[in-house]
């Protein structure tokens, strides 16, 4: 789906707030309320808006230590890969997880209250897959976290 100035304005402002009522995303961005839903339709059904969901606190739910847990393997068998990929959806500790290019194989954001609750997740994780080598990365602060992506590029993908 190509999408235009209108799109992204849209996009921008599900990307603020989700739960913004369509007449008043309508009148922000200068559609009245029957086009701006139309698009909006058109946006989720063509899967550019993957969900709409509600971001908590981590302190009030007791997820507020973020470890960056840098994993590398020395098992490259497809056997491994699904194994070790079913093992970490497994576990709901895991907000992020890619594979990389590089010196490390794979990066996880693992969301925890303390280092003990840690240590059992990594406990847990090892006794399911094998892996080479676990550094692991606690988080003092957090500067900056968005889930808004920058849209200042579509227009220029398209060009």
């Amino acid at each position: 789906m190509a999408l235009d100035d209108m799109d992204i304005k849209i996009l921008r402002q599900l990307q603020a707030d989700a739960t913004k009522p369509v007449a008043e995303i309508g009148k922000e961005v200068g559609l009245s309320t029957t086009p701006c839903w139309r698009r909006i339709q058109k946006l989720d059904e063509s899967g550019v808006v993957l969900r709409r969901v509600a971001l908590l606190d981590p302190a009030k739910v007791n997820t507020a230590v973020n470890v960056f847990v840098s994993i590398k393997t020395d098992q490259h068998s497809i056997a491994w890969l699904e194994k070790f990929h079913a093992a970490v959806n497994d576990f709901p500790e895991v907000v992020e997880f890619y594979r990389m290019s590089g010196e490390v194989d794979y990066l996880m954001r693992v969301v925890v209250p303390d280092i003990a609750a840690y240590d059992a997740f990594y406990k847990r994780l090892i006794a399911r897959v094998e892996i080479a080598k676990v550094s692991s990365a606690f988080a003092m602060e957090q500067i900056k976290y968005t889930t808004e992506l920058p849209l200042g590029f579509v227009l220029k993908s398209a060009d």
